[in-house]
């Protein structure tokens, strides 16, 4: 990605956090990814840590229509993914989509269990939140022009926690410093 639209990128998102009265943290720690694909319009999130703490996490992100956080799963992290503003789009699986077809899950959409078949799409309505176990699969993205994600859970560890079913997805993306960093993100080593 270009640090240019990195920053850009981050300035959309901090209009519509704040258009939809989600005052930022002083000093937020900024993640944005293309999740190393160099497609961020077709795979990307913008990311807020809000809490990163030992026993928990608390994440604020933005996303807007056609961008997808591809299929992953965690073998540790159960995490609440909550639709803040606009439809969130959901799709589930039971293991590995290619092996889980037929399968049945049960997972908590606004604190009452419901059952899925694996594969199946949910959309999450603003306000809504469904509970994520360890080992189910999910990618989501916008069913509206852009979208507010919530996301409260057991603690984060993005580096062996995330497991993709694409083998090309990276965690985050190489930067290409086209202008000076408008903000430090979680993957900045130094800026």
């Amino acid at each position: 990605m270009k640090r240019s639209e990195i920053d850009g990128l981050v300035q959309e998102a901090t209009a519509v956090f704040l258009k939809h009265a989600w005052a930022l943290p002083p000093e937020p720690r900024w993640d944005v990814t293309d999740f190393g694909l160099g497609e961020w319009r077709r795979f990307g999130l913008v990311l807020i840590n809000l809490a990163d703490e030992a026993e928990y996490c608390e994440k604020l992100m933005y996303a807007q229509n056609g961008m997808t956080t591809p299929a992953h799963c965690h073998a540790r992290k159960t995490e609440d993914i909550i639709a803040r503003h606009g439809v969130l789009r959901i799709q589930l699986w039971a293991g590995k989509p290619a092996a889980s077809e037929g399968k049945l899950l049960n997972l908590k959409v606004n604190g009452h269990e419901q059952e899925f078949m694996s594969g199946d799409v949910i959309d999450l309505q603003p306000g809504w939140r469904i509970k994520l176990t360890p080992g189910v699969y999910h990618e989501f993205a916008p069913a509206t022009e852009e979208c507010i994600i919530g996301e409260v859970s057991t603690a984060n560890d993005d580096s062996n926690d995330n497991f993709f079913i694409n083998p090309m997805v990276g965690r985050y993306p190489e930067i290409d410093e086209d202008e000076p960093a408008l903000v430090r993100l979680v993957s900045d080593v130094s800026l």
